[in-house]
């Protein structure tokens, strides 16, 4: 369990590292794959809280693959309205990932509200 929460923390850890540097502009090799896992980790954390009924491997993969379409719906939009830039793409898929994330909460307070009434 210990290990899990280390490695959740290191994972957000390099997802914000990653943000930072995107907005940043700081010119360092390793502004790459910060923002490359920022941009793939934060879909699929956000998109693997709504799939909580799913076994963890399923729960993975799909999550994984919302998290690609995610990432490509943003690009596909900003490329056709004519407005790509880096900084935009990794607002656009944090905006997106917290709004998953925000609809997740209620969605679990509802339930939870609604269970403590029945009972």
């Amino acid at each position: 369990m210990q290990g899990r929460v280390l490695l959740l923390a290191g994972a957000t850890a390099a997802g914000g590292v990653g943000a930072v540097l995107a907005f940043t502009d700081v010119n360092s090799p390793l502004r790459g794959p910060f923002m490359l896992f920022f941009l793939l980790a934060t879909p699929t954390a956000a998109i693997g809280a709504a799939l909580h009924g799913l076994e963890p491997a399923s729960r993975l993969v799909v999550a994984l693959a919302g998290a690609f379409a995610v990432n490509l719906l943003v690009a596909q939009a900003m490329l056709a309205a004519h407005r790509w830039s880096p900084w935009g793409g990794v607002a656009a898929v944090a905006a997106l990932s917290l709004l998953i994330f925000l609809l997740v909460l209620v969605q679990r307070l509802r339930s939870r509200t609604a269970r403590r009434r029945a009972s």
